[in-house]
């Protein structure tokens, strides 16, 4: 069986009705373990092999936190592409249940090639996945992956590394952030080879006079011990 194959029936066996439902509530939701234990540490030992990458980020060069990540250079690696390629239609068909429920004229194409296409027409090229890797002490500041004028409102992150055994701390965060009332925080427990779907800005939420935007962030406590390396992918391209 090819990755593409495998990959597809492991992401069309899970319970979407489920994760929609925690979409729609929470802004995120979490499947159990989609990457077996071998993936994640094949995936792990691409970070030293810059040759795989287009380019790295020191966070703290930019303040925005403490750690470093890497941006994988087309091809991707076939795991990754597969997982960018068969998660993507059922999160558009929810991407776009989100669009008609807040009202906009936006809607996102049923594949992943079509989307990229957008991308292209706008200037964005480079691909966004990428792998993000802390050390004792690190951290990830709340941010928002847009990258472009194209942006999908959901993306992906592949927990690797394996909490209370190749580090402690480093907890998936998410922050909503809810007109005239106080912000709201999420800590996210999670297990090696999960993965957390999550809204890229916002959600909708349902009020009184209907649904209304609100806006989310995302980012990680301080690692307190050990190594911790995640895989992000995030379906528009960036400029």
């Amino acid at each position: 069986m090819s990755v593409a194959t495998d990959i597809r029936a492991r992401l069309a066996a899970l319970d979407w009705a489920a994760l929609e439902g925690a979409l729609w509530e929470w802004g995120y939701a979490k499947t159990p373990p989609v990457l077996a234990p071998a993936e994640c540490a094949e995936l792990i030992a691409l970070y030293a092999d810059d040759g795989r990458f287009r380019s790295r980020v020191d966070m703290a060069r930019y303040r925005f936190g403490v750690g470093d990540y890497k941006y994988f250079a087309a091809p991707l690696p076939p795991l990754v592409e597969a997982l960018r390629v068969h998660a993507y239609p059922p999160l558009a068909a929810i991407a776009n249940r989100w669009e008609t429920a807040l009202g906009a004229a936006t809607r996102y194409p049923p594949d992943l090639p079509a989307l990229l296409t957008l991308c292209r027409r706008r200037g964005q090229t480079k691909p966004t996945p990428l792998l993000l890797h802390y050390e004792t002490g690190g951290y990830n500041c709340l941010h928002q992956d847009l990258y472009g004028d194209v942006v999908f409102p959901l993306q992906l992150t592949g927990f690797l590394s394996r909490p209370g055994v190749d580090y402690t701390g480093g907890e998936f965060l998410l922050l909503e952030q809810r007109p005239r009332a106080q912000s709201r925080g999420e800590v996210v427990a999670t297990e090696q080879g999960e993965i957390v779907i999550f809204t890229t800005r916002h959600r909708p939420a349902r009020g009184a006079r209907g649904h209304h935007r609100v806006v989310m962030r995302h980012g990680v406590s301080r690692v307190r011990s050990g190594s911790r390396y995640t895989l992000g992918v995030i379906f528009h391209d960036a400029r």
